[in-house]
């Protein structure tokens, strides 16, 4: 009888693990994962440039919202600092985008650098990977004559989410890796 049990564990325990198998990430696919979340941080970077930029006209603005909310995991929050004050905001991510746009400031510049991961893809327990990448932000903010007024510097630490998904395509049904942001926290804020 223990045989029996010993051979229906194993078994299982096989099946399990053949089915984690085709959750992991080959080394050629984690890189193109990596490349792709490193992309959509740096799309958000342009759409957040745009939509802090008091030139783009309030359409574009409110469509690009609508984009970089799509980056993002549903729930996702997004800290706010300031050198005036030692308390982090945390907005969900249309009100901050929506608070950007808003500035009290005529010309808003706002750079991302050094974007780069910082703690590699690790597997959880239901079958997503998580990471960190790391930026740093020069935020600029000018009064009407063109003088700075504000300025700068925070490091932030963007949480990537990859989830296995599927979709179907020709009657087929096709198994892909999707990356999706999620909380972007204040890590330090500094003078320029």
């Amino acid at each position: 009888m223990k045989t029996y049990r010993f051979i229906i564990i194993f078994l299982f325990a096989g099946f399990a693990m053949q089915g984690l198998a085709q959750d992991n990430i080959s080394p050629e696919r984690k890189q193109a994962i990596d490349s792709l979340a490193l992309e959509k941080v740096r799309d958000l970077s342009k759409y957040i440039s745009l939509i802090g930029d008091k030139d783009t006209p309030f359409s574009e603005a409110n469509r690009v919202i609508d984009r970089a909310v799509e980056l993002f995991m549903e729930g996702s929050e997004v800290g706010v600092s300031s050198l005036y004050r030692e308390e982090i905001n945390y907005y969900q991510v249309r009100e901050y985008l929506e608070r950007l746009m808003r500035l009290n400031y005529s010309k808003v510049d706002i750079e991302w650098y050094k974007i780069e991961y910082v703690s590699d893809l690790e597997r959880q327990p239901d079958g997503t990977y998580v990471g960190v990448i790391t930026i740093f932000q020069k935020f600029s903010g000018y009064d009407k004559e063109g003088g700075l007024v504000y300025q700068d510097v925070t490091k932030k630490d963007i949480t990537v989410y990859v989830k296995r998904k599927e979709t179907q395509i020709a009657g087929k049904l096709i198994g892909f890796w999707d990356v999706l942001l999620g909380d972007i926290r204040v890590k330090e804020t500094t003078k320029q």
